[in-house]
């Protein structure tokens, strides 16, 4: 039996025969189905997050020194504040604030107002009204409806007719 190198085979029966033009079309349909994935994905991700945080970043930076400013006339103050936010049995999110001067007497004269900062999107923040209790010296509390569970951060501020003279930043994970 003498075989030669340029004689085509015939394949047996009429089965699948893989060409240059198959390989060609597999290629583009795989790279086509990625690059559209890709495509939808990224449409996706830059509708839910424009990455705005704030409009003037470098106006934002400006305010650096104020803010150490404000900081240490804080820290001067001695105040003792202490917020706790949990959420109650009908779902709502109650921010209770105890504050205190330091020589340990219940502050007076100053608005409490919190907000409960979403980690991703502020849009999503919740601000939160801090009245004062009455009946308790020092306390105020609030309460906020739709937040969601999971991690968030609570922004308490301390307003007088000067201004903001109090500001905690803290982060809690609300179930």
């Amino acid at each position: 039996m003498s075989t030669s190198l340029n004689q085509e085979r015939e394949p047996e029966g009429s089965g699948f025969r893989l060409t240059g033009r198959h390989v060609l079309l597999i290629l583009v349909g795989v790279f086509g189905f990625i690059f559209a994935v890709n495509g939808v994905m990224i449409w996706k991700a830059v509708e839910s997050f424009p990455g705005v945080v704030t409009r003037s970043p470098y106006a934002e930076s400006q305010r650096f020194n104020k803010t150490i400013a404000q900081a240490q006339e804080q820290a001067a103050r001695g105040w003792q504040v202490d917020a706790q936010a949990a959420r109650s049995p009908d779902g709502r999110v109650v921010v209770r604030l105890e504050a205190r001067d330091a020589k340990g007497v219940p502050l007076s004269g100053v608005a409490f107002k919190a907000t409960l900062l979403h980690p991703a999107n502020r849009s999503l923040d919740h601000a939160v009204p801090l009245p004062a209790v009455p009946g308790a010296a020092g306390v105020f509390e609030g309460a906020a409806m739709g937040v969601g569970e999971g991690k968030w951060g609570l922004e308490v501020e301390g307003l007088t007719d000067k201004g903001r003279v109090f500001l905690s930043e803290n982060a809690l994970f609300l179930r």
